[in-house]
């Protein structure tokens, strides 16, 4: 009885442990899997390395990254701008053909500053698009200087008129003015 109640112990928790043993080091799927909707797709600022499967929600200049899809599979997105700075009209779109690994990254982009979706679709995907939320937020560290000095906006004013001051017949002096308190006069 105490033999059984081991065995389906074991089995038991082999079962719950098969998902795990076909991952990498990194808990990506690597068991390829029938055709169809596997991979992941990651947005990635311009210096990330594209083997690196971590998504990157604010960006400035950025590409996109695909990883552990069908070998060579073609990809079309699109990215649309997104509520609430958008009102979801594609900004940008294109192709992509990722390589015999399931693969692949985009060219460098930019978007104007603000809140983006992207839609990835792709050949045999059972459901809707795989998608992504993301920011674009580029810091403008030092402001633009004009090209050419700027012309002053008001006219100069008028010069001083040019008439002597008048002089007064007899010299006035200043008149003191008399200070009233109520505090008490101390010797």
């Amino acid at each position: 009885m105490r033999v059984t109640l081991v065995a389906l112990a074991c089995a038991f928790m082999l079962a719950l442990a098969a998902p795990f043993a076909m991952a990498d080091a990194d808990g990506q799927d690597t068991k390829g899997g029938p055709p169809g909707d596997n991979g992941t797709v990651k947005v990635h600022s311009s210096g990330t390395s594209p083997d690196k499967p971590r998504n990157e929600p604010h960006v400035c200049e950025f590409y996109l990254a695909a990883f552990q899809f069908d070998a060579s599979q073609e990809i079309s997105w699109e990215i649309k701008s997104w509520p609430p700075t958008g009102n979801r009209e594609v900004v940008k779109s294109g192709m992509l053909t990722l390589d015999e690994n399931g693969m692949g990254h985009t060219e460098d982009m930019t978007l104007p500053d603000g809140h983006y979706k992207l839609f990835w679709n792709f050949t045999g995907e059972h459901g809707a698009a795989k998608h992504k939320v993301f920011w674009v937020k580029c810091l403008d560290a030092t402001p633009t200087p004009s090209e050419s000095p700027s012309e002053p906006t008001e006219e100069p004013s008028p010069s001083p008129s040019e008439s002597e001051p008048s002089e007064s017949e007899t010299p006035t002096a200043p008149v003191p003015s008399a200070v009233h308190t109520n505090l008490p006069v101390t010797g």
